[in-house]
């Protein structure tokens, strides 16, 4: 397998530099069946992108005009706005300004 340029290409994180190193010491074995593989990795990433349940929420009007103009501002709609704060509070990437 070829080196990697080092320079070319710095690792973002911890994680990435462990998979760039095991990347160039040839640590990866090709799997028996990857069409199944990559089906499975498809149909993964399709259920976690599916949106399965509604639910009602009440919101102050102010709340409710501010979300409105934020989801402007970023070119989202408002509804996916609240999905992703709810998301990234969940997974803990949600933090307060300081």
């Amino acid at each position: 397998m070829k080196k990697l340029n080092k320079k070319a290409f710095e690792p973002l994180d911890k994680e990435e530099s462990d998979l760039m190193k095991s990347l160039e010491n040839d640590e990866w074995k090709p799997v028996k069946d990857l069409k199944q593989h990559k089906k499975d990795a498809v149909e993964a990433a399709r259920n976690t992108l599916k949106k399965e349940k509604r639910i009602n929420l009440r919101l102050s009007q102010k709340d409710y005009h501010q979300i409105q103009i934020k989801a402007v501002q970023e070119g989202i709609p408002y509804q996916t706005l609240i999905s992703s704060i709810i998301h990234k509070y969940l997974n803990g990437s949600l933090s307060q300004k300081q």
